[in-house]
């Protein structure tokens, strides 16, 4: 690898931006395998894994966590007046929505189809597959995750 390129990826991954975003997704999946492994029983530790890589739903909100460390990061080093901000602020907006309101909709349709398969087994000995039960966030997972979101980019923006 070129001492340019080098030099541009490390330049990369000591970016307040970038360390805000991963950092936010990292401790808010550590925080959520921590709060899953004190609440429910895993089997193996590669159930743990899964959810620390995986796992969507749940305490905290990782996507409300990463958008709003990613828009605050960028209101801090470009300046609340760019257009990069109001973007981000905007793709924040549309993400947290859709943590609360899409995902638990798709959730609920996805309960409904399998309760109907199940009657059909149930009643026509007719097997169906079941269908992925999609769990979008409550309320507080994702003010959780904002907050969480919003203080870890104070911090790296302001190193």
């Amino acid at each position: 690898m070129p001492a340019r390129s080098v030099h541009q990826f490390a330049l990369l991954i000591h970016h307040p931006v970038f360390l805000s975003a991963f950092f936010s997704w990292f401790i808010a999946q550590l925080l959520k395998a921590i709060i899953n492994l004190v609440t429910k029983r895993y089997r193996s530790s590669r159930d743990l894994v899964t959810t620390f890589v995986w796992a969507t739903g749940g305490m905290p909100s990782s996507h409300s966590c990463m958008v709003t460390a990613l828009a605050t990061s960028i209101g801090f080093t470009e300046g609340v007046n760019s257009a990069l901000f109001i973007a981000m602020l905007c793709y924040a907006l549309l993400t947290i929505r859709d943590a609360l309101g899409v995902r638990r909709a798709a959730g609920t349709q996805a309960r409904a189809i399998n309760y109907l398969s199940h009657e059909l087994e149930t009643r026509f000995n007719i097997a169906p597959h079941r269908v992925k039960e999609v769990h979008g966030h409550t309320m507080a997972e994702v003010s959780v995750g904002v907050i969480l979101g919003f203080f870890i980019a104070v911090a790296f923006s302001n190193l």
